[in-house]
């Protein structure tokens, strides 16, 4: 008598436990970077005289966003910010927010945000991290803050100011300017977080 051969059970597919790990830990780093730059905006802005928008910390929390998580969480956190923003919280400094906010002449630079954590991302982590030298790494960081976080932010604000408050390209241009020196130290900040951060923590980037 032949015995009937045992049928193979079906294979029911299983997620990974490494995929969930991974997707929740990012969905922390997101939330985790939008609070920190929500946390700078305590700090009370300074305004300038010649156009009506003010100097505020908010702008170092944007480039370590990008500097730290690359350009999807990065942008993903400061995206999660401006949203919340828009949705009323007042998270700006000052304690600004809501949809008004967007159509004053601090629009563009929130929408400049996060622009220039996308493009901090990609700049560190297609180029400043494939850097061998410490030294190396220090100067093409410190560059790719200021392409993101200075020159792409700028280029949202400052003609979105311009229209906004009626007055000329230029004037918004040279108003603008009076944020630069400490637009710069926040970008040296963040460069010498995040080199000394991914040094110690590799996996950090994505």
């Amino acid at each position: 008598m032949h015995s009937k051969p045992l049928e193979s059970s079906p294979e029911i597919p299983v997620t990974g436990a490494a995929g969930t790990s991974s997707a929740t830990k990012d969905t922390v780093l997101v939330a985790v970077f939008a609070a920190m730059i929500a946390a700078m905006g305590l700090v009370p802005p300074i305004t300038l005289g010649l156009i009506p928008v003010p100097i505020t910390l908010q702008t170092m929390g944007v480039m370590l966003a990008g500097a730290m998580l690359g350009p999807v969480r990065g942008m993903l956190a400061t995206l999660t910010f401006v949203a919340l923003v828009a949705a009323g919280l007042p998270l700006l400094s000052g304690g600004r927010g809501g949809l008004g906010v967007f159509a004053g002449p601090t629009g563009g630079y929130l929408i400049g945000f996060i622009a220039g954590s996308l493009v901090i991302g990609v700049l560190y982590k297609y180029w400043v991290l494939s850097r061998r030298s410490k030294a190396a790494r220090l100067v093409a960081g410190f560059l790719s803050a200021v392409i993101g976080g200075v020159l792409v932010i700028y280029a949202f604000g400052i003609p979105w100011t311009a229209m906004v408050a009626g007055i000329p390209m230029g004037t918004s241009a040279i108003g603008s300017l009076g944020f630069l020196p400490g637009d710069l130290i926040k970008a040296g900040i963040t460069t010498a977080v995040a080199v000394t951060v991914h040094r110690s923590y590799s996996g950090l980037m994505k």
